[in-house]
């Protein structure tokens, strides 16, 4: 197959990753992104666009019969989603491929407390539903949170003279590398609709997170447990964003520290 695949977020955390496995396959590759990233690979087409307008978003899907979607923010997936969505029903897409979260369907996001602290959960899962329901065939893996956005989350709280973290809250974080191999696997292959999710080797509880990060870094912070409230801290504490059956990820946040501290 000659068609180009589209990939949407392609300079973010998973696109970057995911890129050189497609490229490796030997499939065109076209990027919609707002702005060509320095040192770009000669052989990929960037087109200009954003997801969050619509802008360029009708020219990006033009004869690409596969599109695998990383975009992705804090709010607003859903707006991106609807967005692409129409413009490659439109065109005539055979397949959609879509990040999501693990938890997405479990994570009740009501409150105001909800949506500042965990709406991407409702975002994800309201993408989801989209995908879904576009009418193109689709396939949709949902990963616990990446090593490299939890190291980039706890970098900033480590700024702090005083170190907050989500009382009881525990994480499951997965290497990006190992999630983008299998999202590589599924974007190459026919529509298989949600797939089984991908999950990092073992959970830990928020506290042990910023304890090893600041051993690895030589930092000294005094960790202050917070008590949230809203029914999606309620659904984390109860284990709502871990999937402990699919602990299939071999890279552990130890692991991670040690190669990026």
């Amino acid at each position: 197959m000659t068609t180009p695949i589209l990939l949407t977020g392609g300079t973010g955390t998973l696109g970057r990753l995911l890129l050189p496995h497609l490229r490796a396959a030997g499939r065109p590759i076209r990027i919609l992104t707002r702005q060509r990233p320095n040192g770009a690979p000669g052989d990929v087409e960037y087109v200009a666009g954003d997801l969050a307008t619509g802008a360029g978003v009708a020219a990006s899907v033009e004869g690409a019969a596969t599109i695998v979607h990383c975009a992705g923010s804090a709010k607003g997936d859903e707006v991106k989603a609807a967005n692409l969505l129409r413009e490659a029903a439109r065109a005539g897409a055979k397949h959609v491929v879509y990040i999501s979260v693990v938890g997405a369907d479990r994570v009740p996001v009501t409150s105001a407390m909800d949506r500042m602290a965990f709406g991407y959960f409702a975002a994800k899962r309201a993408a989801e539903v989209l995908v879904a329901e576009s009418g193109i065939p689709w396939t949709t893996l949902r990963a616990s949170q990446f090593h490299e956005l939890t190291l980039a989350t706890i970098r900033r709280l480590a700024k702090l003279p005083v170190v907050p973290v989500p009382a009881g809250a525990c994480f499951q974080p997965v290497d990006g590398a190992e999630v983008a191999a299998r999202f590589a696997e599924l974007a190459l292959g026919e529509p298989a609709g949600l797939v089984p999710d991908v999950a990092g080797p073992r959970a830990y509880g928020f506290d042990e997170l910023v304890r090893s990060y600041l051993r690895a870094a030589g930092k000294r912070r005094p960790i202050l447990p917070m008590p949230m409230g809203g029914g999606a801290y309620r659904a984390i504490r109860a284990g709502a964003n871990l999937a402990p059956d699919r602990a299939v990820g071999r890279r552990t946040w130890e692991d991670f520290l040690a190669e990026n501290i």
